[in-house]
């Protein structure tokens, strides 16, 4: 008896521990590492002194990960058993997410134009009791919010990266489990705030049932869950195609969803005007390009071989979200309600260059993405500055006159909207152009719906450059709050990159060309 079990033992295969290459995830580590050192000081440093000690550590942590990027800008290489691939393209998108995660955190840390700050003093208290109302008029503030970021950008960092659908899946919900709590941490307007935390968590657990469901499909018809797996057995492996193509819809679900895209962008508007606009800023940029990030190797490395399947999909949904974007924002009267319906027409245009399958398309999107990024982070923190009473002004007849209370703060925003619209001189302007002429080729006609769909929407933003600079200030206007440090660095950078990025875009291209491909 004893023989048996160590003869079959014996013919046990081994395990063996998989190889992992620690310096090509020192960015994703290094984020880990910061946000578990957040949690230890939420437990053992004293309330007075953990906003700016969660600061510190957040922003360095983030600038730690950025140099650790640069330093891989030449590696090229499959780790954690082909789990993650890191190549150009998967390495500029976490750079881009790390930026504009560094700049949304100067906005979570401002606390001199609201009492205390935009976050939440205790978000456990019961709306509008007697505690909430008394702590929310000190300048306590729930620290939390800083650790729960770093968890979300991990997850981020993860997400474009990961060539196991598995290791995907765990990496969308790391990202998405944090900003289910901070979308509904806003200071004022709680309930709407909480509103759009639970609307967010719910149908975020729908997109992420629909992706889990797709995942499962695909491995039953290639019999793993590898995007080079499933590329393999898509190209000759003999068996129906109906489980692969059900697969990869439901997968597309899931990850359109998280980017924002039409018809599966329900929760943006309301999440987007709920949220605390720090987090709305952090989930408009930095969310939409890691999703993206995972759309390209999703597509290009397990689906490339049925593009001719997808690629009629992806035409309908970008067409779908470029005019549901563009024509719902003519009837939006929220600052934060229009950006919301332009980041959706935003994930069209982006749509448009990926049906070219080509690496123009690759480096026209990556560059379009960290554009975008820019100018949506400075706009939210400029809505953060226009106020009244009650908190944020982001009514569009409040903005009426602004360009007389504060002429800066109206250029500066009309500079950005300008950029959002694609008007040259801008760096929207130079990442649309480089988006739609990688994919005139293959996709003329969708190029033609974008540029009218651009037009579209370019009337809602001119709309509010109209109002800030040529209509009569309300008889309660509201005031310009001047911001502190961390804010006015964060709006400056970005408008300053924007402009920049229009008038000599040539170093970041090149940067974008270098790093248009993913490795399989």
């Amino acid at each position: 008896m004893t023989s048996h079990y160590v003869l079959a033992a014996s013919d046990t295969a081994t395990l063996h521990a998989p190889s992992i290459a620690y310096h090509a995830l020192a960015p994703i580590l290094i984020v880990l590492i910061t946000a578990c050192l957040g949690v230890l000081v939420e437990a053992f440093i004293p309330r007075k002194e953990r906003f700016n000690l969660q600061l510190v550590v957040s922003l360095v942590g983030l600038l730690g990960a950025l140099v650790a990027v640069g330093l891989l800008h030449n590696v090229e290489l499959s780790t954690v058993s082909g789990a993650i691939s890191v190549d150009g393209a998967g390495l500029f998108i976490q750079g881009s997410v790390l930026v504009l995660a560094f700049l949304s955190f100067l906005l979570m840390a401002e606390r001199g134009v609201d009492t205390g700050s935009a976050i939440v003093a205790q978000a456990a208290l019961v709306v509008g009791s007697h505690r909430d109302r008394e702590l929310n008029r000190t300048s306590r503030v729930q620290t939390e919010i800083f650790p729960l970021g770093l968890f979300a950008v991990a997850g981020m960092l993860i997400f474009p990266l990961a060539n196991n659908l598995l290791l995907m899946f765990i990496a969308l919900e790391v990202l998405s489990l944090p900003l289910y709590l901070m979308a509904g941490m806003a200071r004022r307007r709680r309930l709407l705030s909480q509103e759009a935390a639970l609307k967010y968590f719910l149908l975020g657990a729908f997109a992420s049932a629909f992706f889990l469901y797709g995942l499962a499909l695909l491995y039953g018809y290639a019999n793993s869950v590898d995007l080079p797996a499933i590329l393999t057995a898509s190209q000759g492996s003999g068996k129906p195609d109906v489980l692969l193509y059900m697969g990869m819809g439901l997968l597309l679900v899931g990850l359109l969803f998280k980017a924002g895209v039409a018809p599966f962008h329900n929760w943006t508007p309301d999440v987007y005007q709920g949220s605390p606009t720090p987090v709305t800023a952090f989930m408009a940029s930095c969310t939409k390009i890691a999703a993206f990030g995972a759309i390209l190797r999703v597509l290009y490395v397990g689906f490339i071989s049925t593009d001719w399947e997808w690629r009629p999909v992806i035409w309908a949904v970008a067409i779908t979200s470029m005019l549901v974007g563009a024509v719902f924002g003519l009837t939006q009267t929220d600052i934060k309600r229009i950006l919301a319906y332009s980041s959706i027409a935003h994930a069209g245009f982006l749509l448009v260059g990926l049906t070219a399958t080509s690496t123009d398309a690759i480096s026209g999107t990556l560059f379009y993405l960290i554009t975008y990024g820019l100018a949506t982070v400075a706009a939210f923190g400029i809505t953060t500055l226009v106020r009244d009473a009650d908190g944020e002004a982001a009514h569009l007849s409040q903005w009426s006159g602004l360009a007389r209370k504060s002429p800066l703060v109206a250029i500066t925003m009309t500079v950005l909207l300008m950029s959002m619209a694609g008007i040259p001189l801008t760096a929207g302007f130079i990442g649309k152009f480089v988006i739609f002429k990688a994919a005139w080729h293959e996709a003329g006609p969708l190029v033609v719906i974008a540029l009218i769909c651009s037009a579209i929407a370019a009337f809602y933003y001119l709309r509010i450059v109209v109002m800030m600079f040529f209509a009569e200030p309300p008889e309660n206007a509201p005031t310009v709050a001047i911001p502190s440090s961390a804010t006015t660095i964060a709006i400056s950078f970005s408008a300053a990159a924007t402009v920049v990025l229009g008038i000599v875009p040539q170093p970041l291209l090149d940067l974008a060309a270098r790093s248009a491909f993913l490795h399989k």
